[in-house]
């Protein structure tokens, strides 16, 4: 029975065991033995396979615990994507903030300013538009009949609050009777007032053709003058007239500031103006001065053509990708082309003589004075 103990001798883990049964044994062996430095040297003892185990499984057991909270950052992490989903959709929010300010835009434009549109843009647009349109009528001429510079200055009195179809019908008969300023200077004033009739405000227009043709013969021997200067003092011309006569009738380049071409320049941005000397200027500064006088048919033909006050025919524009105001009227092409006037809507033009270019370009001539 003593063998088994020498036997265990050999194992440094036997050797200690016994003791601890001893001293399971012997409680009083066994307290002793508590104190002694051997019993602390037992926790090294721990180490044995059973005591890496232990540890193993106390280092598992933190490891367990790292992944534990790995486990519970991995839906965190999860979840922050789902927080920050809100930030992600912030930019999708703000594009349709800035496509309603762009959509809100052309109704500020309509009336507004040039906004931050430089001048160098505004320039280029305003002269892009002139030739677009100068492609759209090629013809493009004063549409008021005349033979010289007098039946020109006289019509365009004459077309003042009605429409040079309305004169051209009338001065056929005016001209026919009193074909030069001494004649008509010395006319019956009831006489020309029957005549001019038809055209409105016929007694204050008769009192300022016959009042030019008296200054035509007691100021300028008869002639109409050349200058801006000299055209003005004339009874009811003003830069307006002195400009349609000076460009057509004298080649001298001038800008026709009507109703049409008021309306059009505002609508396109290139001034705020509303007095016509102003838009005269401003506009006046968009264009090299040689362009003036055909600038001016061109925007006077559209005006009466197309982009009309009321219902400007957006849907057939040939201009509408450069016009702010583009949707102040009919957009649909089908209806917009019904409002196209004159011979882009296939009706006859203005003038009873017009010039062989709009003939050959497809247009009509009107009709005389109670025809058809």
């Amino acid at each position: 029975m003593k063998e088994k103990p020498t036997a265990g001798a050999g194992g440094a883990g036997e050797d200690k065991g016994a003791p601890a049964k001893k001293a399971a044994a012997d409680p009083a062996r066994a307290s002793a033995a508590r104190k002694t430095s051997p019993e602390r040297k037992t926790s090294p003892e721990k180490k044995t396979p059973a005591g890496k185990k232990a540890a193993a499984g106390k280092k598992t057991a933190p490891a367990a615990k790292k992944t534990a909270p790995a486990g519970k950052k991995a839906p965190a992490k999860k979840t922050a994507p789902v927080r920050k989903a809100p930030a992600a959709k912030k930019p999708l929010v703000a594009p349709k903030k800035a496509t309603a300010s762009v959509r809100a835009a052309p109704a500020k434009t309509v009336v507004g300013p040039a906004g931050d549109e430089s001048r160098t843009a505004l320039v280029r647009r305003a002269r892009r538009i002139n030739r677009e349109l100068a492609e759209v009528f090629p013809y493009a001429h004063p549409e008021l009949d005349f033979e010289n510079p007098f039946q020109l200055v006289v019509a365009t009195v004459l077309s003042a609050q009605t429409t040079d179809l309305r004169v051209n019908q009338t001065t056929p008969a005016l001209f026919a009777k009193y074909p030069t300023p001494e004649d008509l200077a010395a006319a019956n004033p009831e006489e020309v007032e029957e005549i001019l009739r038809p055209t409105g405000f016929f007694r204050a227009k008769t009192r300022s053709v016959m009042g030019l043709s008296k200054a035509l013969v007691e100021d300028f021997g008869g002639e109409v003058p050349g200058r801006l200067e000299d055209l003005v003092k004339l009874p009811g011309v003003g830069r307006k007239t002195a400009f349609v006569v000076l460009g057509n009738a004298f080649g001298r380049p001038g800008i026709t500031v009507d109703t049409h071409f008021q309306r059009l320049v505002r609508r396109w941005r290139w001034t705020e103006e509303t007095d016509p000397d102003k838009i005269e200027a401003a506009v006046g500064a968009l264009f090299p001065k040689s362009d003036w006088t055909d600038l001016s048919h061109h925007v006077i033909w559209h005006g009466r053509r197309i982009c009309h006050a009321r219902k400007p025919a957006c849907g057939a524009c040939p201009i509408a990708p450069l016009c702010p105001a583009y949707g102040e009227g009919e957009t649909d092409p089908e209806k917009a082309k019904k409002l196209l006037k004159y011979e882009k809507g296939g009706l006859p033009g203005q003038r009873l003589k017009p010039p062989q270019s709009y003939l050959d370009a497809g247009g009509r001539p009107a009709p005389p004075l109670g025809a058809g």
